[in-house]
Protein backbone atom coordinates (compact mmCIF):
# COMPACT_ATOMS: atom_id res chain seq x y z
CA UNK A 1 0.00 0.00 0.00
CA UNK A 2 1.27 3.51 -0.75
CA UNK A 3 0.27 6.75 0.88
CA UNK A 4 0.72 9.52 -1.67
CA UNK A 5 2.09 12.93 -0.75
CA UNK A 6 2.56 14.66 -4.10
CA UNK A 7 5.04 12.50 -5.98
CA UNK A 8 6.65 11.11 -2.85
CA UNK A 9 5.28 8.04 -1.14
CA UNK A 10 5.96 6.15 2.00
CA UNK A 11 5.61 2.43 1.62
CA UNK A 12 3.86 0.86 4.56
CA UNK A 13 4.81 -2.60 5.65
CA UNK A 14 1.93 -4.52 7.11
CA UNK A 15 -1.13 -6.58 6.44
CA UNK A 16 -3.10 -6.52 3.22
CA UNK A 17 -6.00 -4.75 4.90
CA UNK A 18 -4.96 -1.35 3.56
CA UNK A 19 -4.32 0.07 7.04
CA UNK A 20 -1.07 1.92 7.69
CA UNK A 21 0.71 0.56 10.72
CA UNK A 22 2.41 3.40 12.63
CA UNK A 23 5.20 1.20 14.04
CA UNK A 24 6.23 -0.09 10.61
CA UNK A 25 9.44 1.31 9.11
CA UNK A 26 8.84 3.55 6.08
CA UNK A 27 10.95 3.74 2.92
CA UNK A 28 11.13 6.88 0.82
CA UNK A 29 10.50 6.36 -2.88
CA UNK A 30 10.04 8.58 -5.91
CA UNK A 31 6.83 8.00 -7.81
CA UNK A 32 6.56 8.93 -11.48
CA UNK A 33 3.99 8.56 -14.23
CA UNK A 34 4.14 6.42 -17.36
CA UNK A 35 1.82 7.00 -20.32
CA UNK A 36 -0.20 3.86 -20.98
CA UNK A 37 -0.50 4.85 -24.65
CA UNK A 38 3.09 5.56 -25.72
CA UNK A 39 5.11 4.40 -22.67
CA UNK A 40 6.82 7.76 -21.96
CA UNK A 41 8.05 8.18 -18.37
CA UNK A 42 7.54 11.60 -16.78
CA UNK A 43 7.64 13.38 -13.42
CA UNK A 44 4.88 15.69 -12.13
CA UNK A 45 2.73 15.78 -15.26
CA UNK A 46 -0.99 15.75 -15.94
CA UNK A 47 -0.64 14.93 -19.65
CA UNK A 48 1.98 13.01 -21.59
CA UNK A 49 4.44 15.48 -23.17
CA UNK A 50 4.83 13.22 -26.23
CA UNK A 51 1.31 12.13 -27.23
CA UNK A 52 -0.76 14.41 -24.94
CA UNK A 53 -2.49 11.33 -23.50
CA UNK A 54 -4.10 11.64 -20.08
CA UNK A 55 -4.09 7.96 -19.15
CA UNK A 56 -1.03 7.86 -16.88
CA UNK A 57 -0.18 5.10 -14.43
CA UNK A 58 1.93 5.70 -11.34
CA UNK A 59 5.10 3.63 -10.92
CA UNK A 60 7.89 3.47 -8.37
CA UNK A 61 11.42 4.48 -9.35
CA UNK A 62 14.42 2.44 -8.22
CA UNK A 63 16.16 5.77 -7.51
CA UNK A 64 19.29 5.15 -9.61
CA UNK A 65 20.33 7.64 -12.26
CA UNK A 66 22.92 9.86 -13.90
CA UNK A 67 23.69 13.54 -13.35
CA UNK A 68 22.78 15.36 -16.58
CA UNK A 69 23.61 18.86 -15.32
CA UNK A 70 24.80 20.33 -12.05
CA UNK A 71 25.35 23.90 -10.99
CA UNK A 72 26.64 25.53 -7.82
CA UNK A 73 24.23 28.00 -6.21
CA UNK A 74 25.43 30.70 -3.79
CA UNK A 75 22.20 32.70 -3.53
CA UNK A 76 19.77 32.59 -0.56
CA UNK A 77 21.93 30.14 1.35
CA UNK A 78 24.70 30.52 3.95
CA UNK A 79 26.91 28.01 2.07
CA UNK A 80 27.24 26.99 -1.56
CA UNK A 81 25.02 24.09 -2.63
CA UNK A 82 24.47 22.18 -5.84
CA UNK A 83 21.30 21.92 -7.86
CA UNK A 84 21.35 18.99 -10.26
CA UNK A 85 19.16 17.50 -12.96
CA UNK A 86 19.16 13.74 -12.55
CA UNK A 87 17.99 11.37 -15.28
CA UNK A 88 16.60 8.30 -13.56
CA UNK A 89 17.00 4.83 -15.10
CA UNK A 90 13.27 4.74 -15.87
CA UNK A 91 13.70 7.63 -18.33
CA UNK A 92 12.46 10.77 -16.54
CA UNK A 93 14.39 13.76 -15.17
CA UNK A 94 14.08 15.19 -11.65
CA UNK A 95 15.68 18.21 -10.00
CA UNK A 96 17.50 17.50 -6.75
CA UNK A 97 20.70 17.78 -4.77
CA UNK A 98 23.74 15.48 -4.79
CA UNK A 99 25.57 15.13 -1.48
CA UNK A 100 29.21 16.16 -1.44
CA UNK A 101 31.23 19.24 -2.32
CA UNK A 102 29.18 21.18 -4.90
CA UNK A 103 32.13 21.66 -7.25
CA UNK A 104 32.83 17.89 -7.26
CA UNK A 105 29.50 16.94 -8.91
CA UNK A 106 29.79 16.52 -12.68
CA UNK A 107 27.64 15.50 -15.63
CA UNK A 108 27.80 11.75 -16.11
CA UNK A 109 28.24 10.90 -12.41
CA UNK A 110 26.10 7.93 -11.35
CA UNK A 111 23.90 8.51 -8.30
CA UNK A 112 21.36 6.75 -6.06
CA UNK A 113 18.57 8.44 -4.15
CA UNK A 114 19.36 8.89 -0.47
CA UNK A 115 16.08 10.48 0.61
CA UNK A 116 13.03 11.38 -1.44
CA UNK A 117 12.39 14.72 0.22
CA UNK A 118 14.99 17.08 1.65
CA UNK A 119 13.45 18.64 4.80
CA UNK A 120 14.49 22.19 3.77
CA UNK A 121 14.01 22.29 -0.01
CA UNK A 122 11.55 19.40 -0.46
CA UNK A 123 13.59 17.93 -3.32
CA UNK A 124 15.14 14.47 -3.63
CA UNK A 125 18.69 14.06 -2.32
CA UNK A 126 21.14 11.73 -4.08
CA UNK A 127 24.56 10.29 -3.27
CA UNK A 128 27.36 9.35 -5.65
CA UNK A 129 27.55 5.64 -6.49
CA UNK A 130 31.20 5.68 -7.55
CA UNK A 131 34.04 7.71 -6.16
CA UNK A 132 35.02 10.20 -8.84
CA UNK A 133 38.34 9.23 -10.41
CA UNK A 134 39.40 12.48 -11.99
CA UNK A 135 42.71 12.92 -13.75
CA UNK A 136 44.70 15.77 -12.24
CA UNK A 137 46.10 18.12 -14.85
Amino acid sequence: MYHHSGSIARQAVGSGTGVLEPAAPATDVILFQRCTWCGTAMYHRLLCPVCQGGDLRTERSEGVGTVRHSTVVHRNTPAARNVSLIELAEGFVVRGRVMGPPAAIHSGDRVRMSTAKDPVRGEPVFQLLDEPYRAWS
